[in-house]
């Protein structure tokens, strides 16, 4: 009885101890989260001015509703063509990322990525191809293409290709042409 006794002793001690104050468990409601932390100044006012609408910015902290912004424009169609002194460089597993952005610089707008191409490869980018739904696809466009020897599209890896088109499109241009004639 004597063991029992100092356990019970120990637990109480333990219990009465406790100064903290345990709040009950009460579950939070989803926020959208703040997309200014991941896309720079601008980015949102730059897609509303691009889509020729009007429309009044969202309040803070909320996500435009489905379907407010539309898809815009048909897609962009053209050829990749890898540079003749580059063409030894292509790997058979490497990966093609075709990307359009709505700018020269910025978060990619849409991305196409295809495994193991074959040069000249055709491609097709639309709003399929967007990374985030709620942005329309509109123009002016900035075209560019990387063969990535990893298939990993945040990486650059000395040794993979990449290339731009000449000039800014605009959706449903086609025969647009973007040659691999630069080396990392």
């Amino acid at each position: 009885m004597g063991r029992f006794a100092a356990a019970l002793a120990v637990l109480l001690v333990s219990v009465a101890g406790c100064d903290r104050r345990v709040e009950p468990y009460v579950e939070e409601e989803p926020r959208t989260p703040d997309l200014s932390r991941i896309f720079p100044a601008g980015a949102e006012e730059a897609a509303r001015q691009g889509s020729g609408a009007i429309v009044p910015p969202p309040p803070p902290g909320a996500m435009p509703p489905p379907g407010a912004m539309p898809a815009a424009g048909p897609p962009v169609t053209g050829t990749v063509r890898v540079a003749p002194e580059l063409a030894g460089r292509v790997r058979e597993d490497a990966v093609l990322f075709v990307i359009a952005r709505p700018g020269a610089a910025g978060p990619p707008l849409a991305v196409k990525r295809i495994a193991s191409p074959s040069f000249p490869l055709d491609f097709e980018l639309g709003p399929d191809d967007r990374m985030i739904q709620a942005m329309p696809f509109t123009g002016p466009l900035q075209l560019s293409a990387r063969l990535d020897a990893d298939g990993n599209a945040t990486t650059r890896t000395p040794g993979d290709l990449q290339g731009a088109a000449d000039a800014a499109v605009e959706p449903g241009a086609s025969g647009i042409e973007v040659v691999l004639d630069e080396m990392l």
